[in-house]
């Protein structure tokens, strides 16, 4: 089961994230502090990371920078969304897509397949944990 890294402030949509992901056979992890973010990847060694641009009043541009220049986990597939228009700074901080909210769920799932099979194809299948402890990050896989 392929793990998702969902990060967003907003615990209902954070909550139907899981949902959706869960039910199409991710594993949805919810991140809802941007400082627990970089560390939350590298304990889920998850296929993709998809993060709101805004988590409590702070862009998340230089989140997705660390992880984009972070050696380990510069190949994880990154989709930012954003009630407004950020397309433009989230590609060219790095971002593999950007998905304006509000948006339906089968355009987000396509993206996710999308990314996910083009990240295998390139070699970057989804990584294997790398360890440690999980008791100063407060995300965790949301069971429905």
């Amino acid at each position: 089961m392929k793990t998702i890294v969902v990060v967003d402030d907003d615990e209902v949509f954070g909550r139907l994230m899981s949902t959706v992901l869960d039910l199409e056979g991710y594993r949805p992890v919810v991140v809802e502090a941007v400082e627990d973010v970089v560390p939350t990847v590298r304990e889920e060694g998850p296929a993709l990371v998809l993060m709101d641009f805004y988590i409590h009043d702070q862009d998340t541009l230089g989140v997705l920078r660390e992880l984009k220049n972070d050696e380990a986990l510069k190949d994880t597939p990154v989709i930012l969304t954003s009630g407004s228009d950020r397309s433009v700074p989230v590609l060219e901080a790095g971002a593999d897509a950007f998905i304006a909210k509000p948006f339906r769920p089968s355009e987000l799932l396509a993206e996710i397949s999308g990314l996910i099979a083009s990240s295998e194809r390139e070699g970057g299948e989804e990584r294997a944990p790398s360890g440690g402890t999980t008791e100063a990050v407060t995300a965790t896989p949301v069971d429905n």
